[in-house]
Parts: structure tokens; sequence; C-alpha cells
């Protein structure tokens, strides 16, 4: 008989990164619904972070709020070092703090070229250094990295973002050659136009009605949306996806 389907988390421990607001805020409530203790991970706002974390506890659940630059390596390793303190475990991670500047390639000084891949690249490297020990341990674990379009398509104005977008899905690959056997998954959630608050300045074709009109489903998509394809790479039944990019953009484009 074959196995059930499992969407279970229970006992399980989350890292979600970026998770004070928006896209990480819906991943971070979506895991803890399904029964995770969630690390909730943010860099500047501690209110934004207490706010999921009453979140978490609406559904039942555990949230543990944690200000941390994911773009240092040590702060990393002590962020991690805490949720085996609290909880005994780390099980899933779910990469999705990032940087987004809007520059014109020859705008961009050398500086912010650094900054961006930091926190958008160079962070990811430096939780999976500290997370997949603990979950190598428990042959169990999840790594998920939130990219976007731009990855795969190009995006003017934004050369070093596109870079890291497209960098995660090489370093889960990686990832996920290395540490399959250890029953741990790598993959990568690629979002399309998502309502969420942000700087609309920084996004001056998001809300056009044309640009809408050329996603098929006819509309942008949720935070939830997003959630949902992070708890199914998340869930003991996405044991055997590795690797792999789940575009959740509306069809807008089809890979």
């Amino acid at each position: 008989m074959a196995e059930p389907v499992s969407f279970d988390l229970s006992g399980k421990v989350a890292l979600v990164t970026g998770a004070g607001r928006n896209i990480g805020q819906a991943i971070a409530i979506e895991l803890a619904r399904a029964g995770a203790r969630v690390i909730v991970n943010g860099h500047r706002d501690v209110a934004a972070l207490q706010e999921t974390v009453s979140e978490i506890e609406a559904v039942g659940s555990v949230g543990l709020p944690y200000l941390a630059d994911i773009g240092d390596p040590k702060a990393v390793a002590e962020m991690v070092a805490s949720a085996q303190q609290k909880f005994g475990a780390l099980d899933i991670v779910v990469c999705n703090a990032a940087v987004r500047p809007h520059q014109a390639f020859l705008d961009i000084s050398l500086d912010d070229w650094d900054r961006t891949l930091r926190t958008n690249l160079s962070s990811c490297f430096f939780i999976a250094r500290a997370a997949l020990p603990l979950m190598a341990e428990r042959k169990w674990g999840r790594m998920i990295h939130i990219s976007g379009m731009d990855g795969y398509t190009g995006q003017t104005n934004r050369a070093h973002n596109v870079v890291c977008k497209a960098g995660v899905h090489a370093l889960a690959k990686a990832l996920g050659h290395e540490f399959g056997p250890h029953g741990i998954t790598a993959n990568v959630v690629a979002p399309g136009w998502i309502d969420t608050v942000r700087d609309w300045s920084q996004y001056p074709t998001l809300r056009n009605e044309k640009e809408v009109r050329r996603i098929p489903v006819r509309r942008i998509g949720t935070v939830t949306d997003i959630a949902a394809a992070c708890l199914y790479l998340a869930s003991p039944s996405a044991g055997f996806i590795n690797g792999q990019v789940i575009h959740a953009n509306g069809g807008r484009y089809m890979f």
C-alpha cells in the first residue's frame, strides 16, 4: 500500500529568514500551522518579528524571534547554535531574505555588488554551512531558497540581484547532490509578481494592467501562493524532489 501524503511537520524545527513581513512571514506561519517550531529571523525590525511570532502562537505553535545579519557568517553561526540550544534541532531552512536594489549596471558600485551578493547569495552558503551538519545528524533535512523570475529571464537594472537569483539554484543543485544521501533535499521556489508591502518605486511595472494580462491566470500572486510551495517542499512527502525549482508565477513564464 502506498504511503499517504503528509504535510505534517510536527516535531520539526524551521528557520525562515526575512520573516518579519510579506513572503517570509507567510512561510513561517504556514510551517507553524503544519506543526513546526519556527525561528523567525530579521535584521532590524524586532516588532515585525514579534508580530510573526504572535501569528505563529495563534496557530498553536512556538516561534523564536531572532535578529541577525545573515550576511555575517558569525551572526549566522550564532543564530543556528541558538536554534539548536532552544529546540535541539534544525530540520528546515528557508532562505528568503534579500535586498533588491534597482540600479543600472554602470551605477553599481563595488560596495553595492558586495552587499547584494553577501545578503542574497553568500548568506545561503553561510546558513547551509551551519545547518547541514545538524540535519545530517538526524538524516533528514530541507533546504529551500527563494529565487525569482529574473534569475531565469534576466532583468534590466538589477544585474547583482539576477546573479544571486540564478546562483541560489546552482547552490541548491550542489547541495542536493552532496547531501541527498543524508536524507536532505535542496530546492528553490521562484516567485513571479507577488502582491506585497514594498517600495513600489523599485518595481515600476508590477501593477501595470498590461503586465497582469500577460499572466495566464490573470492575477498577481499572493504570499500564500509562495508559502504553499514552501510547505510542500518542506514536507515529508517532498523527499523525492531535489535540486529543482518551483516557478510560482501564474504561468507568466513556463520553463
